[in-house]
């Protein structure tokens, strides 16, 4: 039987359970994958982010073609090129498509025609998300919150609850995961998994490496196959999940891992779909496996965090992006791309992601999103950064977490406070500190830490904006009443031109 149908497949959707693709049929409909060079070239890519999303795509095809699939896998100059080429080589094929999980694909889909069906691809909908909104504004709630939201999903899907109450009695177990980083023992979590890199994978770092920009070549960190990510999920909830929760803020010099899952880039990219893992790990607490807080604490991350920023994205796009509510303008220090600073925290963090495309969410709010705030870096510039870097980037993601939560830019639409901080709370949850050339209970002088320094400049100069703010305002009358507040702001524009010039 001849086809009339093409299933087009994003890279962020290689699943056989998403969408479209779960409707088709082998040997009668076709698949289509678009490999982009315009898209590939836009940006220096980490080399492992490019890797990781050309090989999954491909090993991907592979496995379609071995289900019996006949795939067309175009390599074109640019996406609208390849739609128009193919159309033309196979006239009267209908080509569909699941929604695209960025508003720039949906855009370009709606110009060229083509069809699209919902995506299941996340645990709610964004139009459920708007309607969940909507609701609570009805009821009269002026604002909106995360938890609210995560009880709504929890109770929506029916995880971890003994039938109307929260398993455990309690939503959230947070304050049993805020365990500052053990003396000792660093090592006392299991290694993440690593695979030899195959023919495929060896033929997309040659084919990729005229695109990739700073960083590490692949070495087989992260899975570009659906079995890989299986293992890694299987790795997680075995050896991991137990130990998840305490330490999930901490920060190691020594140990880039802990007990972190690292599977956001298959959930990302569709290797791995939200609901399974979530069912796993609650099936490891229900057998006795793992405890409340740690499996809690893990499940919120993904039913709740990942989709409420999911979507805000959706409710609140394309404007988002560039929002800049603070009127942030200094440009992208130097030190974010090279790693080259006296600060140990900045440099071991942007070691890490140089080597390996990742740095764990506290690292990335607490060290990379904090300096970014108080210095006043332009949040399309280090939106842009993150996302050229990090391995499970894409712009759902990257804009409200970057946006709302790390620069505020959106005038507290999405967090209820800036999260600043001095090297006082780097130094509670880390042990970047030991070592530091910086001293981090200086606020002035040439060895004070920038962070403290740059802490209490940005209370000072945002006064006006958090003053009335109930869980910064304290913070803030204290900054107004330091006796080296002059000083301070002296030492504060000594460092932002420090960074700007890469000498910090």
């Amino acid at each position: 039987m001849t086809s009339s149908r093409a299933i087009l497949v994003f890279g962020d959707q290689l699943n056989r359970a998403i969408g479209a693709l779960s409707s088709a049929r082998s040997g009668i409909d076709r698949v289509l994958f678009i490999e982009s060079t315009e898209k590939l070239a836009a940006r220096e890519w980490h080399p492992q982010r490019l890797h990781f999303y050309v090989s999954s795509m491909r090993h991907f095809a592979e496995e379609l073609r071995h289900e019996g699939f006949t795939v067309d896998y175009e390599r074109s100059s640019s996406f609208r090129t390849a739609i128009t080429e193919y159309r033309r080589a196979h006239p009267g094929t209908e080509i569909i498509a699941t929604e695209p999980n960025s508003f720039g694909a949906r855009e370009l889909l709606a110009d060229l025609g083509v069809a699209t069906v919902a995506s299941n691809q996340f645990l709610l909908h964004h139009v459920g998300f708007a309607d969940w909104v909507d609701a609570r504004r009805a009821k009269g709630y002026k604002t909106f919150k995360l938890e609210d939201f995560y009880r709504h999903q929890r109770t929506m899907l029916g995880v971890l609850m003994d039938g109307d109450e929260p398993a455990g009695g309690r939503w959230n177990f947070d304050d049993e995961n805020r365990e500052p980083p053990p003396r000792d023992g660093h090592d006392r979590w299991s290694s993440p998994l690593i695979d030899d890199l195959d023919d495929l994978d060896r033929q997309v770092i040659d084919d990729t490496a005229v695109h990739a920009g700073r960083g590490s070549l692949p070495v087989g960190w992260w899975a570009t196959s659906r079995e890989g990510a299986l293992k890694r999920l299987a790795h997680f909830i075995d050896s991991l999940l137990p130990q998840f929760g305490p330490h999930e803020d901490a920060m190691l010099a020594d140990n880039w891992h802990l007990a972190h899952s690292l599977l956001s880039p298959y959930l990302n990219n569709g290797l791995l779909m939200a609901d399974e893992v979530v069912r796993a790990a609650e099936r490891a607490y229900r057998e006795g496996r793992a405890d409340i807080a740690s499996v809690e604490g893990f499940i919120r991350q993904i039913i709740g965090w990942r989709e409420y920023v999911w979507g805000l994205y959706w409710m609140w796009m394309p404007a988002y992006r560039d929002e800049n509510a603070l009127g942030a303008d200094l440009d992208l220090p130097p030190a974010f791309a090279t790693g080259e600073t006296s600060m140990n925290c900045v440099g071991k963090v942007v070691e890490g992601i140089n080597e390996r495309s990742w740095a764990h969410h506290i690292q990335r709010l607490m060290i990379l999103g904090n300096l970014a705030l108080t210095a006043g870096v332009e949040p399309r510039q280090f939106t842009d950064w993150m996302s050229r870097v990090f391995i499970d980037a894409a712009e759902w993601v990257m804009v409200p977490n970057v946006v709302g939560m790390a620069l505020f830019a959106d005038g507290g639409r999405m967090a209820t406070k800036p999260y600043a901080s001095g090297g006082a709370y780097i130094d509670k949850m880390s042990d970047y500190c030991k070592g530091c050339r910086y001293d981090r209970k200086k606020r002035t002088g040439d060895d004070a830490c920038p962070f403290t320094t740059l802490y209490w400049d940005f209370l000072d100069r945002h006064a006006a904006t958090f003053g009335r703010n109930p869980r910064i305002a304290t913070q803030v009358r204290s900054a107004q009443k330091l006796a080296d507040i002059a000083e301070v702001r002296v030492r504060a524009r000594e460092v932002k031109g420090l960074l700007r010039e890469g000498r910090l």
